[in-house]
């Protein structure tokens, strides 16, 4: 076992978490923008919808971004009322209205991927994560992809093969880009020790895929946390903290459950995730020392 520094038991906060169906990432922009602009105009929802001649959910669902996006008479008819004259603002919202109808390429993946969690993530400019259990789905092969799902006793052969696919297809449209984000992980050292009950040449297929990502993505910030560490931060389980640079886009942190998982959206308790993430990173070996570690368990 890895020797860490000692670390005394945190205080655990409990921290209360969106709903589920999280709207996309476009969907919430738009819902934003429009709320914004009805809400300057000193309108509330009821003289929107009586104005236009609207039913009273059309506009609720429209600012909730989950169910609605206006289409291009309905966008007009609103900026018109909120007397938005500006045409280059006028044209950034309809492009933006564009954006939240386009059909990502992960929607053909619907059968097998529930929570719209990849349309977060694709927008991320930073993903700070922390993994307790298993290799992240950035960072398996497909092999272990495989195996991690057949493991859930929840999928089928035929769904574990679109998993399969879509985690690598994920990979490069995240990390195999010019524009990739900055992804730091966490990996507690059970995820390694548990790769030695695998098959020999799966196991090692992996080992050798995480020191290729840690040594020549530049990107990519590969730590391990020592469980001699003890008790830490992050003592609730697997955690990812989406940030994004578009003021719009506020931080999201994404906690996996065993089915969908769930998002904590709320300013304080994003902080609050923040800090142990920062904890575990802070009492996780240095990369080098993480790559050192990746390579003592390579035996080919």
């Amino acid at each position: 076992m890895i020797q860490g520094a000692e670390h005394p038991e945190p205080e655990k906060a409990e921290a209360p978490v969106a709903p589920q169906n999280q709207p996309s990432i476009e969907r919430r922009r738009l819902a934003m923008e429009l709320r914004r602009l009805r809400e300057d105009r000193g309108m509330t929802t009821e003289e929107v919808r009586a104005a236009l001649g609207w039913s009273s959910g059309r506009l609720n669902h429209m600012e909730g971004g989950r169910h609605s996006v206006p289409d291009s008479s309905g966008l007009r008819a609103l900026l018109d009322l909120y007397e938005v004259t500006d045409p280059a603002r006028r044209d950034a919202l309809e492009a933006l209205r564009w954006e939240a109808k386009v059909r990502p390429w992960w929607r053909d993946y619907e059968d097998v991927l529930t929570d719209g969690f990849l349309g977060w993530e694709a927008r991320a400019r930073r993903i700070f994560a922390f993994h307790p259990i298993v290799v992240p789905g950035l960072l398996q092969t497909p092999e272990y992809a495989a195996a991690s799902a057949r493991a859930s006793l929840t999928h089928t052969e035929k769904e574990i093969e679109r998993i399969v696919s879509a985690r690598v297809k994920r990979q490069g449209r995240v990390l195999g880009h010019a524009d990739a984000p900055e992804f730091r992980c966490v990996l507690d050292e059970a995820v390694l020790l548990r790769l030695a009950a695998l098959p020999n040449e799966l196991a090692q297929a992996q080992l050798h895929h995480l020191l290729d990502t840690a040594t020549t993505v530049n990107t990519v910030s590969l730590l391990v946390l020592p469980m001699s560490v003890g008790l830490h931060g992050c003592l609730h389980g697997s955690t990812v903290l989406l940030e994004y640079d578009d003021e719009r886009d506020p931080s999201i942190v994404y906690l996996e459950t065993r089915d969908r998982g769930t998002y904590v959206t709320g300013p304080e308790q994003v902080a609050d995730y923040r800090l142990a993430l920062n904890d575990v990173t802070a009492n996780a070996l240095s990369e080098s020392a993480s790559i050192e570690v990746l390579k003592s368990m390579i035996n080919d």
